[in-house]
């Protein structure tokens, strides 16, 4: 009976695809709202630059509404004043206390791109079997983006932007095609570093079609910022082992490599529902905290650390 009821449930239901793709793009053209600059080759500037997105999403894109957060906090802490934004740090622990990884999943322009290459139909390649390969992402944040705009200096006492000048494959999609497409004079001046940051891009589409989410695993430090997040936020995911039945469906499911009946809360988790989707009985669930409690089997089977 109970089965019959999940069964019907299911069947009304939104495919969560449907509806998470939804949300995707109308968070990125939230993000990008000012279209005509792409014509125009020019950089928007408003008030709303001094705010920043959750999601990455360039400052230098010519429809930006609001400024990337990883952008914003290396332009501080390279700055010969100023070594760390505790504006940019707050704002976004704001949006980590109340969603977590959720914006990577839900809300980040570079995380649906992601997800819309990852569907063109070519065999594709489970990444389990290199998921060391996610702590890259942890010395993008600390290291790269934390560290070296404070170590590395030029005779002014400001550093630059590594991150976003040498590295991220959103700033030369969004922000450097788009203005050399529509301005000749920066046409004129690209270089090297377009070239480079061009490659990487490629190799980031390349690698999406391939595997899921390759950037938000490896190499994103946003993604980074926000998985210590995942366990404290009020957006979360529920298993009731009352109605699970081990069948593993959900773990197959999930794309970041995560079995949420180990870990509910793990840092990898991007919230996206796949998961829920997959469940046969309906023994997963989201909601937001103090919403609803635990019972006491899920209570036991919760644990602490990641696989």
């Amino acid at each position: 009976m109970n089965q019959h009821r999940n069964a019907e449930q299911q069947e009304n239901k939104t495919p969560l695809r449907v509806r998470r793709g939804w949300i995707q793009a109308i968070s990125t053209l939230l993000s990008n709202i000012h279209l005509a600059n792409f014509l125009k080759g020019r950089v928007h500037q408003g008030p709303l630059k001094q705010v920043c997105v959750p999601g990455l999403n360039c400052y230098s894109c010519p429809a930006a509404t609001a400024s990337c957060p990883i952008g914003a906090y290396q332009a501080v802490a390279g700055s010969p004043k100023h070594k760390i934004s505790f504006y940019v740090v707050g704002l976004l622990s704001i949006f980590g206390v109340l969603m977590g990884r959720f914006i990577c999943g839900f809300l980040c322009p570079f995380g649906w791109l992601q997800d819309l290459l990852h569907r063109i139909p070519l065999k594709k390649f489970s990444t389990k079997k290199v998921r060391p390969l996610r702590y890259i992402k942890y010395f993008m944040l600390f290291f790269v983006v934390g560290l070296m705009p404070i170590l590395f200096t030029n005779v002014a006492g400001m550093g630059e932007p590594y991150f976003c000048k040498y590295v991220c494959p959103q700033g030369v999609l969004e922000g450097g095609i788009p203005l050399a497409i529509a301005n000749p004079g920066i046409r004129a001046a690209l270089g090297f570093l377009f070239s480079w940051k061009t490659a990487i891009l490629v190799a980031v589409i390349l690698l999406s079609i391939l595997f899921y989410r390759p950037f938000c695993k490896w190499l994103c430090p946003l993604g980074a910022f926000y998985s210590f997040f995942n366990r404290v936020s009020f957006f979360q995911y529920h298993v009731d082992f009352d109605k699970c039945i081990d069948c593993g469906k959900c773990a197959r499911a999930c794309g970041m490599d995560v079995d949420i009946r180990n870990n509910q809360a793990h840092p990898e988790c991007i919230r996206c529902g796949e998961c829920e989707k997959a469940c046969p009985t309906g023994a997963i669930s989201h909601h937001f905290r103090f919403s609803k409690k635990k019972t006491t089997s899920s209570l036991h089977h919760d644990q602490e650390h990641s696989n």
